[in-house]
């Protein structure tokens, strides 16, 4: 890969550690290692960390800030780098997602998904989108109460330049292997209900670098790590 510098050992060191999570996670399981997409979460990581990983064979990342991610995409825009959003919407950000990135992960407002779609250029394939789900229903948190999600997905099925693909979630941290599987299978059979042959929602994006055992073992097809992968912001 011309331009691309040498991995940094640190990164690549946890990064292979993660991959080794991932395939030991799901073949307890049964599941194919290759069933479970990694997403790198970048959100105020230096241009150095994303070259480095991308070196050692990562090819996604999560970003949370548009005018963050805006930077890195301008400095690393040679690598082709898979770019993912999986920060609260803004709806004054809507044009910059549509046109720069490859997937969103927070989708669950309406209008923000007709802009989207009226927004994606049409030289770019359809926005990859999920729709984030407040599983738990904590007060504050983003995303959409579990009973609003069917109606929410049959309402963004028909916008032309937006590919709604599956459910995401982030349940509150808690200790106990049981509860932390809890809301993550509760995410499965939300889709399980409501997905068809024509929408299977096949992707289920949760866990993090503290529970993705977890996710993986209830069935997360992208698990979203960032501190494992690239330390602390501060190391």
């Amino acid at each position: 890969m011309s331009g691309v510098p040498t991995a940094i050992p640190d990164v690549t060191a946890r990064l292979d550690s993660v991959r080794e999570r991932i395939r030991a996670a799901a073949a307890r399981c049964g599941r194919e290692p290759g069933s479970v997409a990694l997403l790198a979460v970048s959100k105020k990581q230096e241009p150095a960390k994303i070259r480095a990983a991308f070196a050692a064979g990562q090819m996604a990342f999560g970003e949370s800030y548009a005018q963050e991610a805006a930077e890195k995409m301008n400095a690393l825009g040679a690598l082709g780098v898979q770019w993912h959003f999986i920060g609260r919407i803004q709806g004054n950000k809507t044009r910059h997602i549509a046109e720069r990135f490859d997937w969103v992960h927070s989708l669950c407002n309406l209008k923000h998904a007709r802009r989207l779609s009226e927004q994606r250029p049409a030289r770019l394939p359809p926005l990859a989108a999920c729709v984030q789900v407040n599983i738990d229903r904590e007060p504050g948190k983003a995303g959409l109460a579990p009973d609003q999600v069917a109606d929410f997905v049959a309402a963004c099925a028909g916008l032309p330049r937006l590919r709604l693909v599956g459910l995401m979630t982030l349940p509150a941290p808690v200790e106990d292997e049981a509860a932390r599987r809890r809301p993550f299978r509760a995410l499965r059979l939300l889709r399980d209900r409501i997905a068809t042959p024509a929408l299977p929602l096949s992707v289920l994006s949760m866990g993090m670098s503290a529970d993705l055992e977890a996710a993986i073992a209830e069935g997360a097809t992208i698990v979203r790590v960032g501190t494992a992968i690239f330390g602390s912001r501060d190391d």
